[in-house]
């Protein structure tokens, strides 16, 4: 006989679900196109890497740094950054207080989730007409004239300007997003919570 201390099975772990095709349906034709351009910014982060590199091997290996490495890393990643609240909303993984909504209802759920994406809707809004006001001050001259705000520096890059510009272009795409979402949940019947679908 075995001293061997005899264990029962762990038991087997639910499978995760596949948000993906959930994520589709309530983003609409708009969260597939965002989603098909992510790819664009993610690259955008291994390009800034290579770029910290090269300017690393160029200063320290050569004696010659750059004068843009630092500057155009810095605003690659903050493009990415600024994308990514997009792409995480089009996914519909933005971050959520989930204490009131795990104990209601599937018709309450449902509730909520229009709510939800309305007041997101209208807080980007608000978002988005901060950013303007930032876009005036920061490619418009006082005289009407098209100047983008530069970096300051030696290399004095039109990048804040740029930033400032696409902020803009994506908090509106942002609040077209939300609403989007709310129209779909609107139009989707209530989900029973996983919980509630179990059988004895």
């Amino acid at each position: 006989m075995s001293d061997t201390p005899q264990h029962s099975p762990l038991p087997e772990l639910p499978e995760l679900e596949d948000s993906t095709d959930q994520a589709t349906e309530v983003s609409g034709l708009l969260g597939q196109m965002i989603a098909k351009v992510s790819s664009i910014f993610a690259i955008g982060f291994l390009v800034s890497m290579a770029t910290l590199i090269y300017e690393i091997v160029a200063r320290h290996v050569f004696g010659s740094p750059t004068l843009w490495a630092h500057e155009t890393t810095t605003f690659i990643c903050a493009v990415g950054f600024v994308f990514g609240g997009l792409y995480c909303a089009a996914r519909d993984k933005h971050i959520r207080v989930v204490l009131l909504y795990d104990i209601a209802g599937p018709k309450m759920r449902k509730t909520l989730d229009i709510f939800i994406s309305l007041i997101c809707m209208i807080a980007s809004g608000f978002f988005a007409w901060a950013a303007w006001l930032m876009v005036e001050r920061a490619v418009f001259t006082p005289t009407g004239d098209i100047h983008f705000e530069t970096t300051g520096s030696a290399f004095n890059a039109p990048y804040p300007g740029i930033l400032k510009v696409f902020l803009l272009v994506v908090l509106i795409v942002l609040m077209v997003q939300f609403l989007v979402q709310a129209f779909n949940y609107a139009r989707k019947a209530p989900i029973m919570p996983a919980s509630h679908n179990s059988t004895e």
